[in-house]
């Protein structure tokens, strides 16, 4: 029932203590640090505190976020209830077991939440129960005293040792009642007190020889406890000096590190007596029996102390040793010396990394300052070799935060994220305590960074410029675009469409683009004649949220085909069919131009360079036709056995790849000289009348056309006289060329650019294939000179340009243009 009072008392303090705490959480909201106090020997499951209530936790979301406390030792002394955060016992609480001597004793736990991370600190202080009894080393103890000790002599005795602290500790000593001796107790070190027999009367021999006593050793508990030691005090009167100690402390300091064999000092005591009585002999002195000896040898006859090994100044820091001087007198005599050996500390422990919670997950936009870990970090050793600093390598974006007590540590953001750069680390935490030589451990945290769409697409060119044939199939592809996306998954999926937001008119009415791989369609055929050039825009978006996207300026150009036949503007009958008929007098000589045949053709380049040629004639001695002009003239003269009427049919053909053409027939009848004259007058008014009113328009015309030309031939005849001879040389000759051009086309064949000219050659001229005749050599722009650059801008630029427009926009007079160029 005693002991259930007292149980009862200890719990009142607890909770009183508790409540205090509580009251302190409230004033001050959430505290990093809760103390609890609890007895030792509680019974497994014994509540010790409510640590979610104390911290300020919701009670409610204590299951999400993961309440747990992490001890710093092997044994899990105390664990929490995940559903309502009470702290219980786990284990068996000795105090003992767990802090020896040392008051207050106390155990540190972190407790940790998740959702956010935090952690706290916990502490448990253990208090004592009286769950010891004091205990001697022997339940027996004989000392010899000389008959001829002095009345005041001492005499110490083994003491007592008590494993519990404070009141429970031993407190006093006792001794039976008898005439001759009586008890004093001093303090001494770790030993606590030592009782000492005191002499208070002489001694005789002869009258007893031997005094029994009973030694009891009490503590402070309620209620106390007890141990016992019978002494048996033998008196002699033959060896009467007892060994005295040379000091009467022995103090030396080693390191926990040192070897077995090494000298540690040496116990020295002296007797003044002689013989055996005066020979001493040196033995350590356990505190208690059945315990293993302390880690120290010592030589029995030298005196000499050293080390037997096993040193650890994590396990204990301080041996207080007992050295027993004895002589060998038939009664010996004893005394004990004593020596304190202090271990020093050396830095043998590697520091323990103990990672507590870690996001291994991290999203790339993350902003610097974002927990990733968070670690504990322990050290066994002491003072600077127990001093631990963390690091993480310094071109890493991460950073470690100290705890103020310095150990634990969070792994922090400390720049931004790229996944697109970096989409894993693999971070070593180095833990290095202060020690000489230092010592270090490492740990890798492994993290992933999330994607977030922070990339726009981007086009593989920027911008595009694509060469579309003219009468392309409506619906088929005609080019497509590309873009690429940095980003990952659904944030690098492109999808791309028609800007069709552009003010103004719009080609994407007949375009459409494949939203998946940017093919693009279109939805009608080109015509070049129509449409020779367009611009539109295309618009990449990827599927992020939000959806970023970026646009690409598309030039497209039309190229000519060969589509269009050659149309005879001359001679066309009333009925629009190309038939005419020519009169001319019989009395013409040979060279006579009978008429010309005029065509022109809509497309361009050798698409709309035509050729003439005589399909179908009745006699081939009579008429020749010229085939880049279209003139039919007399070969002869006529005779009166040719016939008077014939028919000529020309064959008017582009230079296409697949040719395109149209044929014309021609009339010719020979008449009197008078009839010629009278036709020839009548045709001439009639064609006064239909070209007075564009006669204006075509001199102004031809006025521009030839000044431009004659700035040309100027420019073309100063370059000339400039150059050396082998420009000149470039223009091959041909003994019919009469030096006029009719028609040019400009083509380039490797570094050579050339111009195809048609000459107004002589009457039955023919071109040999393979000659040069026809064809003028024009220097590579890229490596011509100044002059010749402006020569070919002129020519190529100004007057094709300029008749080119003035054909297009008049195509009714193009046949009598090309004869007066011509």
């Amino acid at each position: 029932m005693a002991i259930t009072g007292i149980k009862g008392r200890w719990l009142d303090v607890w909770i009183s203590f508790c409540l205090a705490l509580l009251i302190v959480a409230h004033l001050e909201g959430i505290s990093a640090q809760i103390r609890y106090s609890i007895q030792e020997e509680l019974i497994i499951g014994t509540a010790v505190g409510n640590v979610a209530k104390d911290l300020g936790l919701d009670l409610g979301r204590l299951m999400d976020r993961n309440l747990r406390v992490v001890s710093g030792t092997k044994q899990d002394l105390f664990k929490v209830n995940p559903r309502d955060g009470v702290l219980l016992v786990n284990q068996r609480v000795d105090r003992e077991e767990l802090c020896a001597k040392t008051v207050p004793c106390i155990t540190n736990l972190k407790a940790v939440v998740e959702n956010p991370l935090e952690m706290h600190q916990v502490v448990v202080e253990i208090l004592d129960v009286n769950d010891n009894s004091p205990k001697f080393p022997e339940e027996n103890y004989t000392l010899e005293v000389l008959e001829s000790a002095v009345v005041g002599s001492r005499f110490q005795m083994e003491g007592a040792h008590d494993l519990d602290v404070g009141l429970n500790s031993l407190q006093a000593y006792k001794i039976n009642h008898n005439q001759y001796f009586r008890l004093e107790t001093e303090e001494f070190g770790e030993d606590g007190k030592v009782p000492f027999l005191i002499l208070q009367r002489p001694l005789d021999r002869e009258h007893a020889a031997q005094h029994r006593l009973l030694l009891t050793a009490t503590d402070g508990g309620k209620p106390s406890k007890s141990g016992t030691i019978n002494v048996t005090v033998i008196v002699s009167d033959v060896n009467d000096n007892s060994p005295v100690c040379d000091k009467q402390k022995y103090t030396i300091t080693i390191k926990e590190n040192a070897p077995a064999g090494t000298f540690l000092l040496t116990v020295n005591a002296s007797d003044p007596d002689e013989g055996l009585n005066g020979e001493i002999e040196y033995s350590l002195r356990s505190k208690l029996r059945g315990l293993s000896s302390e880690p120290f040898d010592l030589d029995s006859k030298t005196g000499k102390l050293t080390v037997k090994g096993g040193l650890d100044y994590e396990e204990k820091q301080v041996y207080e040793i007992k050295v027993l001087a004895a002589d060998k007198g038939a009664v010996s005599l004893s005394t004990h010396c004593n020596v304190v050996v202090r271990v020093e500390d050396v830095n043998d422990n590697y520091p323990e990394i103990d990672i507590t919670s870690l996001s291994s997950r991290i999203p790339e936009d993350a902003p610097p300052g974002t927990v990733v870990a968070l670690m504990g970090v322990t050290d066994l050793d002491s003072g600077v070799n127990g001093q631990v600093v963390c690091s993480v390598p310094g071109h890493l974006p991460f950073d470690l935060k100290p705890s103020p007590d310095g150990q634990s540590y969070s792994l922090v953001t400390k720049d931004n994220l790229d996944k697109e750069t970096i989409h894993m680390y693999n971070i070593t935490i180095t833990a290095k305590d202060l020690g000489s030589p230092a010592l270090s451990s490492t740990k890798v945290i492994h993290v992933d960074v999330l994607d977030v769409n922070d990339n726009s697409p981007l086009f593989t060119e920027s911008p595009y410029t694509f060469y579309v044939p003219e009468n392309n199939k409506a619906g088929m592809s005609i080019f497509s675009v590309s873009a690429t996306d940095a980003d990952g998954g659904e944030n690098a999926a492109v999808a791309y469409s028609l800007n069709r937001k552009t003010p103004g008119p719009t080609v994407t009415s007949f375009l459409n683009v494949n939203e998946a791989n940017g093919t693009i369609s279109a939805l009608k055929s080109f015509d070049f004649e129509t449409l020779k050039t367009f611009q539109f825009q295309v618009v990449a978006s990827d599927s992020g949220t939000p959806s970023l996207s970026s646009n690409v300026t598309v030039n497209v150009f039309i190229l000519d085909q060969n589509d269009n036949a050659p149309v005879i503007l001359y001679p066309v009958s009333s009925n629009g069919s190309a038939e005419g008929v020519e009169e001319i007098p019989r009395n013409v000589n040979a060279g006579h131009l009978v008429t010309k045949v005029r065509a022109y053709d809509a497309d361009i380049g050798y698409n709309g360079w035509l050729l003439f040629s005589l399909q179908e004639v009745t006699d081939h001695s009579l008429f020749a036709l010229d085939r880049y002009t279209g003139q039919i003239r007399t070969l002869r003269s006529f005779t009166e056995t040719d016939e008077a009427e014939h028919k000529l049919v020309i064959l008017v053909k582009d230079n296409g790849n697949v040719s395109l053409s149209a044929t014309a027939t021609v009339n010719v009848k020979l008449v009197e000289p008078k009839e010629a004259f009278a036709a020839s007058d009548v045709k001439s008014a009639t064609k006064d009348e239909e070209g007075n009113d564009v006669t204006f328009y075509l001199m102004i015309t031809l006025g521009s056309v030839s000044v431009l030309f004659l700035v040309s031939i100027i420019v073309l005849i100063a370059m000339q006289c400039s150059k050396s001879t082998d420009y000149t040389s470039k223009y091959l000759q041909e003994p019919n060329y009469d030096g006029t051009l009719c028609h040019s086309i400009q083509y380039r064949s490797g570094d050579k650019r050339y111009m195809l000219v048609g000459p107004r050659m002589s009457i039955g001229s023919t071109i040999v294939p393979g000659s040069h005749a026809n064809t003028l050599v024009l220097p590579d722009r890229r490596r011509a000179s100044g002059e010749v650059s402006s020569y070919l801008f002129l020519i190529e630029i100004i007057f094709p340009a300029l008749t080119d427009h003035l054909l297009q926009a008049l195509p009714i007079y193009r046949s009598y243009l090309m004869e007066v160029l011509c």
